[in-house]
């Protein structure tokens, strides 16, 4: 006699995973620009992981040659023009590397992850490339931009955040 309870779910014919990281995509955008036009609450800061290979980045020639399938950047004390650009669904924000102002543009598609370390929010993301491409694994790299409007001297800092990513362990 079979049991009704280890019966396996049917796949489903609508892409429920597809809409759901839609939607998800939407509470960054949400959270960018509220942040763009009030500014970051209490301790709340973001890192936005992107794949730098994805064609509409925009993200100056050392960082992508430093950086050339992933990087996260950090928007905690100083970065400035944060906002979400509807007409090409990207986020556009002004940062400081080695003490040069940059702006980078960061297709939503482009986005791996977000996180408000803060209060522990993370979302995780399949990159929608327009020539799908397989994953690169192995360990990513942190840009971390330098605090202020103004254009401090020092180089920026690297560091890995490896540490701190929970994994999912492959589906066999």
């Amino acid at each position: 006699m079979e049991d009704d309870h280890e019966q396996q779910a049917p796949d489903s014919l609508l892409p429920y995973a597809a809409w759901i990281e839609t939607a998800l995509r939407q509470v960054v955008v949400r959270a960018i620009e509220h942040v763009g036009v009030e500014g970051l609450p209490g301790e709340h800061h973001f890192y936005l992981t992107f794949r730098t290979d994805h064609p509409n980045v925009i993200i100056p020639p050392h960082l992508r040659a430093q950086y050339p399938k992933e990087m996260t950047i950090v928007l905690q004390h100083r970065f400035w023009d944060l906002k979400f650009v509807k007409e090409t669904q990207a986020i556009s924000v002004g940062l400081s590397f080695g003490g040069v102002g940059s702006t980078l543009v960061v297709p939503l598609d482009s986005l791996t992850a977000f996180a408000d370390p803060y209060v522990g929010h993370v979302l995780r993301f399949n990159a929608i490339m327009p020539e799908e491409k397989p994953a690169a694994t192995g360990s990513s790299l942190v840009a971390l931009p330098e605090s202020g409007d103004e254009k401090p001297a020092e180089a920026p800092q690297v560091v890995s955040l490896d540490a701190f990513r929970r994994r999912t362990p492959p589906k066999h």
